[in-house]
């Protein structure tokens, strides 16, 4: 770990805010690939504390899904509630995405995957949290690419799927259309416009589409022994039930499949009662390993 000085790149943007008593957060910025990326610290106060990588789904941002109930999203609340269990948090947007440099239509897992290896280089080097302790929490395409960083680079300590997609090409046939995964495919540098269901239309170009085809999470976490904790809900209009189980088949190591009658959001849009479950649940799964 390096000590005192933290370089420029790492401080550019710095804002402070309280989160709870004695907790700041900090947005920060490093670079991937010439782009610019932005996340948000959550530092507890005391010494450097073990620290939790949070990575944000399709279409998402660092903040993820507002609960309407409490008006917060659940990477918010989630960062709170580690900070008040001792832990720091660093919650990223992926390229394309949020206040992140680029443009959302040039998004590929690769790109994301890239970018959450950088913020795990970044939380190695950063003085103010313990950055021989790094878990990852990804929900959705975030828990895609969460898989791909804790089998290929062995640096989390634990990883936690939240509703997780572990064969792309399955979950979003069912969200975009199988008739749009192939236009796609022939859409070369032209965005192809995707209406979501949720009354908007989102953009994206050939390479992403290809890599529906050729990425395999559920082969990524083969490599990653590590803890795992995977979340699955039962109401999930999104993630094939079953994908869980498919998880914890494919992982060798200390394990927990935590499933509930939850859709995809985890049934935020009817209160907090199962985002707290879950989230307590994945902090008493980390906390051997922190």
């Amino acid at each position: 770990m390096f000590k005192a000085l933290i370089p420029a790149w790492m401080a550019i943007g710095l804002t402070v805010s309280s989160v709870q008593a004695q907790t700041t957060e900090e947005t920060i910025n490093y670079p991937v690939d010439g782009l610019n990326i932005v996340g948000t610290l959550s530092v507890p106060a005391g010494d450097p504390a073990p620290v939790v990588l949070l990575l944000h789904g399709f279409g998402g941002t660092r903040d993820e899904l507002e609960i309407p109930a409490v008006k917060e999203g659940i990477y918010t609340r989630a960062a709170r509630q580690l900070a008040e269990a001792g832990y720091a948090s660093l919650r990223i947007d992926f390229p394309g995405s949020g206040d992140s440099g680029g443009e959302f239509a040039d998004m590929t897992y690769s790109g994301q995957i890239a970018a959450a290896t950088a913020a795990l280089d970044f939380l190695k080097a950063d003085p103010r949290v313990n950055g021989s302790k790094i878990a990852v929490i990804g929900w959705s395409q975030g828990g895609l690419v969460a898989s791909a960083i804790a089998g290929r680079t062995g640096i989390p300590v634990a990883t936690a799927l939240w509703a997780a997609v572990g064969e792309p090409e399955v979950t979003f046939a069912k969200l975009l259309g199988a008739d749009k995964i192939a236009a796609g495919l022939k859409t070369g540098a032209t965005p192809l416009e995707l209406p979501m269901p949720w009354g908007f239309s989102l953009y994206l170009k050939q390479p992403y589409f290809e890599e529906i085809l050729t990425t395999h999470p559920l082969e990524e976490i083969v490599a990653y022994k590590g803890p795992l904790f995977v979340a699955e809900g039962l109401n999930d209009e999104a993630i094939p039930v079953g994908t869980g189980e498919k998880f914890i088949a494919a992982h060798d190591g200390p394990e927990e499949l935590w499933i509930r009658p939850m859709d995809h959001g985890f049934n935020s849009a009817t209160g907090v009662e199962t985002v707290d479950e879950m989230v307590a649940a994945t902090i008493a799964f980390f906390k051997p390993y922190l």
